[in-house]
């Protein structure tokens, strides 16, 4: 009885020890996707009342929980039965992102910037909370695909082990992402909160005053760079879906930088995505 407990003990400490394993190499090849997760989702949760930043970003941190919770097993699921639907999720998915990234170039690009008595009547209209909700869900389904493609790769580094080891692998990397990226979201959306604070229990002098100043001014520009990075982060990652999963643009100007490749596919999707949408608004009005 004894020596049968002790072999379980063996059994798991063997099993935990490959997971260490396999979760570190799965979470090094899906540390660029992270990278890209964190500037879209930081872009995203920023831009409203500091009162409403933390309940905001708890709401899409909810949604990324629940986002895991279906992606993990469909995609195990898919990958055991089904492999080639994979390739075509994570395609749909690239023109997503892709549309968001050029959407919001044209909206930078094309669209005048309201005044601040505009922006007052809509806050009064009720529009805000809309606005809100909106960009809620708009978050919730970019992580939704950066998920899936987290996810995908993380699996793809582990499809030679046994099924246990690929589910709580895979499980883990898309756990670490939710909480490694949301946390380090809600940090940067109250640095200027932690400088309010500094300046005020230092009274205004000394070495934390100077601290507590630095980390309000840089919050306006981290939250600009954070939109620009942001807004490439998907139109890398769309790019680079594409030049993985479609045979013809993976050896298509094999020349060039491929960071400059990826970028490229990725607006010349979003053109199309942003055309087909603009196409069919035109169409459905007139009927």
């Amino acid at each position: 009885m004894a020596s049968g407990f002790f072999a379980l003990i063996d059994d798991i400490t063997a099993l935990m020890d490959d997971v260490a394993i396999t979760t570190k190499i799965a979470a090094r090849k899906t540390a660029g996707i992270l990278g890209d997760d964190l500037a879209v989702n930081a872009e995203k949760a920023t831009g409203f009342m500091a009162s409403r930043e933390l309940p905001v970003l708890w709401s899409i941190t909810k949604g990324s929980l629940l986002n895991k919770v279906i992606i993990v097993p469909a995609a195990l699921l898919l990958n055991a039965f089904l492999p080639v639907s994979i390739t075509v999720i994570l395609i749909l998915g690239g023109f997503y992102l892709a549309y968001e990234g050029v959407e919001k170039i044209f909206h930078y690009l094309f669209h005048r910037e309201k005044s601040g008595h505009e922006m007052l009547a809509e806050r009064s209209a009720g529009d805000e909370q809309a606005a809100e909700k909106s960009k809620i869900r708009s978050a919730v389904t970019t992580d939704f695909i950066l998920s899936v493609e987290i996810v995908i790769i993380a699996l793809g580094e582990v499809t030679a082990e046994q099924i246990l080891i690929q589910v709580i692998t895979v499980s883990i990397v898309a756990l670490l992402a939710t909480i490694g990226v949301y946390g380090l979201v809600a940090i940067l959306v109250r640095l200027d909160d932690i400088g309010y604070r500094l300046i005020k229990s230092s009274n205004n002098k000394g070495l934390m005053t100077m601290i507590g100043k630095g980390l309000v001014k840089a919050l306006p520009i981290i939250i600009r760079i954070l939109t620009v990075a942001g807004t490439a982060a998907l139109l890398l990652v769309s790019g680079g879906i594409f030049a993985h999963k479609i045979p013809y643009l993976h050896h298509f100007l094999p020349d060039l930088i491929t960071v400059l490749r990826e970028f490229l596919f990725g607006i010349a999707a979003g053109l199309i995505a942003l055309g087909s949408i603009w196409a069919a608004r035109k169409m459905f009005s007139k009927v």
